[in-house]
């Protein structure tokens, strides 16, 4: 067994824990860390990143289980129960309609380290912008999101097909503009994950199904196990958080990421490939 693959894995499984529901990007971090890493070859490194991130699903599922339960047990007698689920239905759909038609040319020419930093850039300027504003807060909770809120925050997330620009991120953000508060923002967003990420990571492993290995389960195991814990950890940070504070620290974190990406392309530091 190698170790060294291992303990990359386990870097792996641990960024996109940590940043998959935080406004700053998992792909953009992923791309980044695994061309550092030069982790596996860029084909079987794209069905590894879509395993792991089952792990960082699960945690949400995990951490939210008692709403999921209920809302699943609620269906068809349940108003609350019912909303929730159309919304996310409807949320749902923008990133996949867009994702089938545009998803193989933005990956073609956008999963790199520079666009990813530029689009760090980019996001992070709109979450000062959204911060910048006044916020008036007319959904305070999950529950008071209309379907027609559920497809402008739908349309919101997919702005997150860009590499770099954060899934949570736009959803979230998108929920500010839209008059959520941070915590409604925040959550929908995870709940909004378990639809979105989970059905895309089924169908690119179906679709991908020739590079599975059997060669490659431990890492698999290894990422999974450490997406899940740090996806976990990152959740309720994150929800205790926004109770207190704004997005502007996330905005500034991206802006000093995404310029030291830019700065040691330019200079030759870090030998960042195109993939």
């Amino acid at each position: 067994m190698d170790i060294i693959l291992l303990l990359k894995a386990a870097i792996m499984g641990l960024v996109e824990g940590a940043t998959e529901f935080l406004p700053i990007s998992s792909t953009g971090h992923l791309i980044l860390t695994g061309d550092l890493l030069n982790f596996m070859t860029p084909e079987k490194r794209g069905v590894f990143e879509i395993a792991i991130q089952l792990g960082a699903i699960l945690a949400v599922v995990w951490e939210y289980r008692e709403r999921f339960v209920s809302t699943f047990a609620g269906l068809g007698r349940d108003p609350i129960a019912n909303r929730l689920f159309i919304n996310l239905a409807i949320a749902f759909l923008p990133l996949a309609i867009l994702g089938l038609l545009f998803g193989n040319t933005i990956k073609a020419h956008l999963f790199a380290p520079v666009p990813v930093a530029i689009a760090f850039i980019v996001g992070a300027l709109i979450i000062l912008w959204a911060e910048k504003r006044q916020h008036n807060i007319t959904i305070p909770t999950v529950d008071d999101i209309s379907p027609r809120d559920a497809l402008k925050l739908g349309l919101a997330q997919a702005v997150a097909l860009i590499p770099g620009m954060s899934r949570s991120g736009s959803t979230i953000i998108g929920g500010l503009f839209f008059g959520l508060s941070r915590k409604a923002a925040a959550e929908f967003s995870f709940f909004l994950a378990v639809p979105t990420l989970g059905i895309a990571s089924v169908y690119s492993m179906y679709k991908e199904r020739a590079l599975l290995s059997m060669d490659d389960l431990g890492a698999w195991i290894v990422g999974f196990v450490f997406a899940f814990i740090s996806a976990m950890i990152a959740v309720r940070a994150l929800i205790r958080y926004v109770s207190h504070h704004d997005f502007t620290i996330f905005a500034w974190y991206r802006i000093a990421f995404g310029l030291l990406v830019l700065i040691t392309a330019y200079t030759g530091l870090v030998d960042w490939t195109v993939h």
